[in-house]
């Protein structure tokens, strides 16, 4: 197996390290995330779709294990991920909604820690204050008791790398070694936040830690 990969909402790069310990008749393989919102699993053309062309897709599907039967475990973003990088169900990580911080367990979670609740305001302003990123912190922390995807890698070698959505705080917070996702409300950051640039911008940011890497 060369290369391991899902695709559904955000990418994520994980290149083996050079120095790290490999048998001698296997090496640990590259894996690549490519995850896509709102796209369905037959919207490739080696999944059989008589009119969309995905020649590099194919391709990774041809030189890798090709899993038929994936299935997401949420409806939405945030939630799906937090189940990729935990391995749980929402309802085992309590991440049930893309704004972490908006549910009825989330509010709890702040009273319990002597907040008080005010309501929302209509132009969305009450996501990017401080006191919004003290709040996040005590959903963060909760969350981040989780054993990650990323803790396990780091065991075997690996080095990661965060770019696109990211709905947790920072690429260091989801223990990433590098990435582009500030999480600081105070500095706009929701959703992914400097993580969406390579949907803009290009993906110069991943080649770059890739070639960075493979230097190390």
């Amino acid at each position: 197996m060369k290369i391991n990969y899902l695709i559904l909402l955000f990418i994520f790069t994980l290149l083996a390290c050079d120095d790290v310990k490999i048998s001698k008749s296997k090496k640990d393989p590259n894996i690549i995330f490519i995850i896509s919102d709102d796209q369905s699993w037959g919207d490739y053309s080696f999944m059989g779709h008589p009119h969309l062309q995905t020649p590099n897709i194919d391709q990774l599907a041809r030189e890798s294990a090709t899993y038929y039967k994936g299935y997401v475990t949420s409806p939405l973003c945030g939630p799906s991920l937090a189940s990729i990088i935990t391995g749980k169900y929402a309802f085992e990580h309590q991440q049930t909604g893309n704004d972490a911080g908006d549910s009825d367990r989330d509010a709890s979670l702040w009273i319990k820690n002597g907040y008080k609740l005010a309501k929302k305001k209509k132009n969305n302003n009450y996501l990017f204050s401080k006191e919004r990123n003290e709040k996040f912190d005590v959903i963060k922390n909760e969350f981040y008791k989780n054993k990650l995807l990323t803790d396990y890698l780091n065991i075997k070698g690996y080095k990661s790398f965060q770019s696109g959505k990211w709905w947790l705080g920072s690429w260091e917070e989801g223990k990433f070694d590098a990435g582009m996702t500030h999480g600081d409300f105070t500095r706009q950051g929701r959703h992914g936040d400097e993580g969406l640039k390579i949907g803009r911008e290009g993906l110069n940011p991943i080649f770059d830690f890739i070639d960075h890497t493979q230097e190390d």
